[in-house]
């Protein structure tokens, strides 16, 4: 069937418009295949190869053994059980408080604006300098940590805060839970903000507690943005290492060392690089796997 004069005017206008789209977006996807998509493709290429410290060297290829040895290490066991509880323990503590102070400043009073301001300062200094802050306030011998509590007559000497495994761990927490905090709070807020006032004052004169308000009310309103915080704070929480190394060094006796900061000791000291390409696509592959359960379980309702 011909088409008609008109139709294909349309067409053509179609076309040309397709290709003027392409060639707008064709320095954007170079871009992006520049630094993105060649540099994953050399990763994948080099976590198959042994790949040592001299790049003149020739290249062995050995397949899936720096994944299957990567695998089978005692290291990456005790750094994935390290990771799995900094994640677990980070966002158990963290989206609560987030939430807490969420609410607090979603409330009216006087200096509202300057209280939501000053609570971005944490986020904004670079974990490098968070790390030396808290790793000052931990010190044992002038630590301000140590100082406080001894006037205050809680200890009698000072505590070597990072002097164990699981107490390193836990002042590492700390020490990330004051830096990110803000980020929760923001996320939150947002989401605080989208909640009508009308919801909350039928519940008011229906007689509804503040936990059937949080329950019934907030909660289902925050839901797609506690989404977002699991995915972008769970993918941080398997690649942190700045507070890591800053903090603890990954000690005391790999009590701090996760899984970013055991792929940091593999690529960097012990110069394997193709192995340390291969932590990585682990570590990218098990991120993307939690993300996906949480987009299944948490996803609303009505894309279900």
């Amino acid at each position: 069937m011909a088409l008609q004069p008109q139709q294909r005017a349309t067409r053509g206008i179609e076309r040309r418009e397709r290709r003027l789209a392409l060639l707008l977006l064709s320095p954007a996807a170079l871009l992006v295949g520049s630094i993105i998509v060649v540099p994953l493709l050399y990763a994948g290429l080099l976590s198959l190869h042994q790949v040592g410290a001299n790049p003149r060297a020739p290249s062995l290829f050995v397949g899936l053994d720096n994944y299957r040895t990567i695998l089978s290490a005692p290291a990456f066991g005790n750094a994935t059980l390290n990771t799995v509880y900094f994640a677990v323990v980070s966002l158990v503590l963290q989206i609560p408080l987030g939430l807490a102070i969420a609410l607090l400043l979603n409330l009216n009073f006087p200096g509202r604006n300057v209280v939501r301001a000053a609570i971005l300062i944490p986020w904004a200094i670079p974990t490098i300098v968070n790390g030396a802050l808290w790793k000052w306030i931990y010190d044992a011998s002038y630590g301000a940590l140590n100082g406080i509590l001894m006037q205050l007559g809680l200890i009698e000497k000072p505590v070597v805060w990072l002097g164990t495994p699981f107490g390193a761990m836990n002042m590492v927490i700390i020490a990330d839970t004051w830096k990110v905090l803000p980020f929760y709070v923001i996320i939150f807020l947002a989401g605080l903000q989208t909640i009508p006032d009308e919801l909350f004052d039928a519940a008011t004169v229906d007689g509804a507690t503040a936990w059937q308000k949080l329950r019934y009310i907030i909660l289902p309103f925050v839901r797609p943005f506690l989404l977002v915080i699991l995915i972008l704070r769970t993918m941080e929480t398997f690649r942190v290492f700045d507070i890591i190394f800053t903090l603890s060094g990954g000690g005391p006796g790999g009590g701090t060392t996760v899984i970013a900061f055991y792929a940091y000791q593999i690529t960097f000291q012990s110069l394997k690089f193709g192995s340390g390409a291969a932590l990585s696509f682990i570590i990218a592959g098990a991120t993307l796997s939690i993300s996906l359960l949480y987009i299944r379980i948490l996803r609303p309702e009505e894309l279900s």
